[in-house]
């Protein structure tokens, strides 16, 4: 073992001992294993996509219906320079100029909006999914996706809601240290509220809904300070008088929803770990951890295609007789979530149970092959082919059922 090789395992060994750092380590292998970066910047490209119909909506809405009112407009301006402080100054500097555009551009707006965030959804979905690692059997099929994406437009929209009505209570406790503290605090909270909301729209429904709130405190308290490192930036480095301020706002706006989308995925990572138990894991390979063999077997697993595709999972480097932990999956539907979209704790849906049936089958046909003919035809297509495979004197006295029979 080499000097750079045997520092290293000290620093593995030190970080599988500590709860704290195994945790850590183990939901930065875990965004790994998943290609969490890819999965972020497919998110942050939807959002991006959403986010200019969005404002281009709101804030023609604002010039037509709204523009004489200026507690509605103080309200949004607010809301737009927290949720976006990368453009959100140089949008509320010019509402005015929107009060005279026509409902055309509101229109295309809409249009743009409902294909945008519609993307936005189909994405976080496609993104729960890999997290979760879900076979491609218990994944949801079109129209329930379209169902979820309309839900998860809702939660946006409540989202602007709660957030405009923090604003205007931000600002009507301005003077007052204890109020600004408070709206604050309730900040944080509707930041944690609608990460919650939206893991539990996006996320698989076999999904406990306590399984996700580590997650959506993670993610929530993320996003404030997001928000209040963007505001930051942009008010002491980031300005638009110039050309180079113009592409420093394009830049900072791509980087601002990367950084978001990324906080979202980590978040739900850290849900997938805690309620898996995957860590700790290795840095150095082998020896594996029981961490390293359920993340790995999560991996294959979740490639299933199609319920009659069989996927099994096995390790060679456990010790002979050694049973597996309950944690480690060695087929699809002991994945959990269920295959089914049931709630945690029903009963197992069909896909599972048909996984199970033909693995029986198959178990109690290997079992028969050294009976008589009528023996393994029972075995099969018999009332009992979904049992598990008889073994000892069970399985003698199946053999021996039919002969007697006979005589």
């Amino acid at each position: 073992m080499n000097p750079i090789e045997r520092v290293i395992r000290r620093v593995d060994k030190a970080q599988q001992d500590n709860t704290a750092a195994g945790f850590v380590f183990g939901v930065i292998k875990k965004y790994g294993d998943d290609n969490g970066g890819s999965l972020a910047g497919n998110l942050a490209h939807s959002a991006l996509v959403a986010t200019f119909p969005l404002l281009l909506v709101l804030f023609t809405g604002l010039g037509i219906v709204a523009a004489d009112n200026k507690a509605v407009l103080t309200s949004v301006q607010g809301v737009v320079k927290r949720d976006f402080p990368v453009v959100g100054k140089q949008l509320t500097g010019n509402v005015h100029q929107l009060h005279h555009s026509s409902t055309i551009g509101l229109l295309i707006g809409l249009l743009g909006l409902l294909w945008g965030a519609s993307g936005l959804a189909q994405a976080g979905l496609f993104t729960m999914e890999q997290v979760w690692n879900l076979p491609g059997p218990a994944r949801p099929g079109y129209f329930q996706r379209l169902g979820r994406a309309a839900q998860f437009l809702g939660v946006l929209g409540l989202g602007m809601i709660v957030s405009t009505l923090l604003n205007s209570l931000t600002a009507y406790g301005h003077k007052s240290v204890l109020v600004a503290a408070l709206a604050e605090l309730l900040v944080v909270v509707s930041n944690i509220g609608m990460y919650l909301a939206a893991f539990r729209v996006l996320t698989p429904k076999g999904v406990p809904l306590r399984q996700l709130v580590p997650g959506a405190v993670a993610g929530g308290i993320g996003w404030t300070l997001l928000q209040v490192l963007g505001a930051f930036l942009l008010q002491h480095y980031i300005h638009s008088d110039s050309v180079y301020g113009i592409f420093g706002i394009m830049l900072g706006l791509i980087a601002w929803m990367y950084f978001g989308v990324e906080v979202t995925v980590y978040a739900a990572e850290i849900n997938v770990v805690l309620s898996r138990r995957l860590w700790p894991r290795s840095i150095v390979q082998p020896p594996l951890t029981e961490a390293d063999r359920a993340s790995m077997a999560l991996q294959a697993l979740q490639n299933q295609r199609r319920e009659e595709q069989q996927v099994t999972v096995t390790y060679t480097d456990r010790p002979p007789g050694d049973p597996a932990p309950s944690q480690t999956p060695e087929t699809p539907d002991e994945v959990s979530p269920p295959a089914s979209d049931t709630e945690a704790g029903s009963e197992p849906g069909p896909e599972a149970t048909e996984a199970g049936t033909a693995e029986a089958k198959a178990g109690t046909g290997t079992a028969a092959e050294a009976g008589s003919g009528p023996v393994q035809a029972g075995a099969q297509s018999g009332p009992g082919a979904g049992a598990a495979p008889a073994r000892g004197a069970d399985a003698d006295r199946q053999r021996s059922a039919p002969r007697d029979a006979a005589g």
